[in-house]
């Protein structure tokens, strides 16, 4: 069943970079998953021109039976405001993987949201995220992981890494742990930057274009959110739908 939030402010913490004035005509509604014990389960999620409006959000609500796993994999690469948001509850043993990627440039704004709850012993996580933005585009990330007191033998991991591709542009990373237990592995990153200049000499030295160096290294910089999705062909999908974004910037 789903139920539907009432109108958020960035007075929330978690819409505190959204573009809340353009969610008057859209639906908050969550979508309710459930993996069972022992079971498996993957999205898929792409925003591209293809399929997309001006605003998009999804908003995902999981909860993963013990020994189970869940899989997200997406990529926001359209909509001048999408979000995807996501609540993950873990059982026992359960585990929750994802990867993100949003890319964007003009005044777009594009982000994940994701609250991961350890609600069992001996549950895993890890999420890896990816943001590559130019003109005045912003990308964000923002990731609660909070671990109940009985929750022992946790391991849980955020990795947020951002690329500014021109001055003007943004990406803001909130990562939030709420820890309860105490015999835990948690740990999150995030970390923003530009193209790496002396790889860009090193490629032109050896006859790249300008154009394609930094394709290559944005190629490589991405990939790295898509390094757990085993389907290769799913893979291929996601990482084409973020570069051909680029191939129009460039």
């Amino acid at each position: 069943m789903s139920d539907v939030a009432t109108l958020p402010t960035r007075k929330d913490e978690a819409w505190r970079y959204a573009a809340v004035d353009r969610l008057r005509n859209s639906d908050l509604a969550w979508r309710q998953i459930d993996v069972a014990a022992g079971e498996s389960a993957r999205e898929l999620l792409l925003v591209t021109d293809e399929n997309s409006c001006e605003t998009e959000v999804t908003r995902l609500r999981v909860t993963v039976g013990e020994g189970a796993r869940f899989e997200l994999f997406g990529v926001i690469a359209s909509a001048d405001y999408a979000r995807v948001e996501v609540e993950v509850t873990l059982g026992r043993g359960a585990h929750f993987e994802m990867g993100g990627i949003t890319v964007g440039g003009r005044e777009t704004v594009r982000e994940f949201v994701t609250r991961t709850t350890h609600a069992e012993p001996d549950g895993t996580s890890n999420q890896t995220v990816r943001a590559v933005h130019w003109g005045k585009g912003t990308g964000n990330f923002l990731g609660s992981i909070d671990v109940v007191r009985h929750a022992q033998k946790t391991d849980a991991a955020q990795d947020f890494k951002g690329l500014l591709l021109e001055k003007g542009a943004s990406v803001n990373a909130v990562p939030q742990l709420e820890i309860f237990a105490d015999d835990v592995k948690c740990a999150h990153g995030a970390t923003v930057g530009q193209l790496d200049e002396s790889a860009r000499f090193y490629m032109a030295a050896r006859g790249l274009t300008p154009e394609l160096s930094r394709r290559l290294l944005v190629q490589a910089f991405i990939g790295d959110a898509l390094v757990s999705l085993d389907d290769e062909e799913a893979q291929e999908r996601l990482l084409q739908a973020a570069l051909d974004k680029l191939d129009k910037h460039l």
